[in-house]
């Protein structure tokens, strides 16, 4: 059975959008990937070896930009296999890489940007890398070539994946705010090695948008158009877009969409959808247990990896994690932290370990458009009777007690996250939780979300509540959610899924429980999250105001004005109950000290931001 689901729009970039993540990770134990242990060259010395990570969710896509493939667990394998023109240190610092090639701004009226890529930078089968790589990026990002709106889509009801686009139209799953504002098809240099955007206003965040390298053109060109040499394909690709062949396009747009989408090593000609133009080579895949990467001999447009190889091992249990560590498994991990799996941590011999606060934060969102309880349509349209219904189930959740239970034990000084979009200890952070309104949801009021169903005329409305079923600390923070939401009348019903992450978005549920981790500092970045036709907008949240300040935030420079903003758009969401934020992730990095150069970044390339730096000492 298939239903019909919004999930087409404004996918958040690498530099736009906030990916998903269940946080932590943890390793299985497989034996015919390898040991996994540390191993040098020989006794004292470094350089060579095998570094084994655990993490939590097993790769599923190796399009990052596309609206199914966007999260995390994605991000940290492309991140090791593409190239870049920037990256983000520990300090949040956005690090040029030089050897790779430049981002320069030509002219600021109109903002004109050109992107120049190495001479000598090749993907892993021999092709050149061509600004028509950039060029397929722009065009699926954009969304200027789609014809089709969410109505005419079809959508598994299971997974939530896209199984029917209408034949011959075009749709790229993707559309992100930021690159929509470049309108006009960019220009390529005549040798291939760069390419021209002009925006169609000023956009203050423009040098996150392609600091990523992309998908292959010549790949995607091959597979959608028959054409096997690289070069032919990607200038097939390229007049495709000039062109605005919507029947080429279509099909370029059906492979960039969904071809690259895979959970175990691609075998024949499919392999290509595994190379690589960055540091590691992706050698092997066995789903659901690991990737093996090997360290890319040709690479040396970048930070070149010390070490021979890299393999990522997955399980969600996150005291599995740690005995993974323990046994010699596994290398470095960074788990889902509770008291229990901290404790156990800290006890290792050999294990080095960094404890403090994450990029991710825990939210609670509703839904809006499934039929369910928080829907005007279930109330015939009474928008009102639904809004009233929303907020009496976000007075329910006990916050602070799961704060003071669940958190507390890893983090003595943790406290409730009252904001939607700013990081606690930020500057603006004070300001904005003093005016948001989220002091009225400090603590529990049972009786007060009674008054509200009882003013709706509304009696217990059934809740079914999606989160990841077998993370123990969403376990723990259901149960305390349904005893709370229960007692002020609430059926609420258990439909957490080991699957969550692809159910998101499918109305199957009407409140989620998860995690959203930051990719970059951009200030736009949270639009995808509350825009009418947001990425991550899974709910089907729609506020005309929300949308007018999202597009003045898109141009404001002025730090002043775009906390203001802020602080008006989380002023509405919690008014209109969109839903709560819980809590910042307290972490824990623990590795092996035969590895050196271990630390982490609070942003979704976590401990991977600087793989290449990672040595093994025998």
């Amino acid at each position: 059975m298939a239903i019909q689901h919004r999930k087409l729009a404004a996918l958040g970039a690498a530099a736009v959008a906030l990916a998903l993540t269940a946080s932590g990770c943890v390793g299985p134990q497989t034996d015919d990937a390898g040991s996994g242990t540390s191993t040098g060259t020989g006794a004292g010395s470094t350089g060579g070896g095998t570094v084994t990570v655990g993490w939590n969710q097993p790769l599923f896509s190796m399009n990052y930009m596309s609206g199914n493939g966007h999260a995390t667990a994605n991000y940290i394998i492309t991140y090791m296999t593409r190239a870049n023109w920037a990256y983000y240190d520990p300090d949040l610092n956005f690090v040029k890489n030089d050897k790779f090639g430049e981002m320069r701004v030509d002219s600021e009226d109109p903002l004109t940007v050109t992107q120049t890529i190495a001479a000598d930078a090749k993907w892993s089968d021999g092709a050149e890398l061509h600004a028509a790589d950039l060029l397929l990026e722009w065009a699926a990002r954009s969304g200027v070539f789609n014809q089709v709106t969410e109505e005419d889509l079809t959508y598994d009801e299971e997974s939530g994946a896209v199984v029917d686009v209408p034949e011959g139209k075009v749709y790229f799953d993707a559309g992100d705010p930021a690159v929509a504002i470049i309108q006009e098809t960019p220009t390529i240099s005549e040798d291939g090695k760069a390419i021209t955007f002009v925006y169609s206003k000023p956009f203050p965040d423009w040098q996150y948008n392609f600091a990523d390298y992309p998908l292959p053109a010549h790949v995607v060109g091959k597979r959608a158009l028959g054409i096997t040499d690289p070069a032919e394909a990607q200038a097939a690709v390229v007049k495709a877009i000039q062109d605005r062949d919507t029947t080429a396009l279509a099909e370029i747009a059906r492979v960039w969409s969904f071809d690259f989408d895979l959970t175990a090593m691609p075998k024949g000609d499919d392999a290509e959808l595994v190379i690589s133009c960055g540091p590691m080579l992706i050698s092997d895949y066995v789903e659901g247990q690991y990737v093996t990467l090997k360290k890319n001999p040709d690479f040396t447009w970048g930070n070149q990896a010390k070490v021979d190889e890299i393999i990522v091992r997955y399980n969600e249990d996150a005291m599995a994690t740690v005995q993974a560590l323990q046994n010699g498994d596994v290398d470095i991990i960074l788990p889902q932290v509770t008291a229990d799996v901290l404790s156990a941590v800290q006890d290792l011999d050999g294990i080095a370990h960094q404890s403090g606060s994450e990029g991710t934060y825990e939210h609670v969102d509703l839904t809006y458009n499934n039929g369910g309880p928080f829907d005007p349509a279930t109330y015939g349209g009474d928008a009102d009777k639904a809004k009233q219904v929303r907020l009496a189930f976000l007075k329910t959740v006990p916050r602070q007690q799961i704060v003071d239970t669940i958190i507390k034990p890893t983090q003595p000084d943790a406290t409730t996250r009252d904001s939607y979009n700013v990081v606690p200890g930020s500057p603006s952070y004070d300001s904005t939780i003093a005016a948001n309104g989220y002091a009225a949801y400090k603590d529990v009021d049972i009786e007060g979300a009674k008054a509200l169903l009882d003013a709706a005329g509304v009696s217990s409305p059934e809740v079914r509540v999606l989160y990841a079923k077998s993370n123990s600390r969403r376990v723990q923070e259901f149960q305390l959610i349904y005893e709370s939401a229960t007692e002020a009348g609430f059926s609420v019903i258990d439909a957490g899924s080991d699957q969550w992450g692809s159910i998101l978005g499918n109305g199957t549920y009407d409140v989620s429980l998860f995690g959203w981790q930051s990719t970059s500092t951009a200030v736009y970045e949270p639009a995808a999250n509350y825009i009418s036709d947001g990425q991550n907008n899974f709910g089907g949240f729609v506020s005309e105001r929300v949308d007018q300040l999202y597009d003045e935030l898109e141009t404001e420079t002025d730090p002043t004005r775009q906390a203001e903003i802020n602080t008006e758009v989380e002023t509405i969401l919690l008014a209109d109950g969109f839903g709560i934020v819980l809590y910042q992730f307290p972490s824990v990095l623990a590795w092996r000290e035969s590895v050196k150069n271990v630390s982490m970044t609070t942003i979704s390339g976590t401990m991977f931001w600087n793989f290449w730096d990672w040595e093994v000492v025998a």
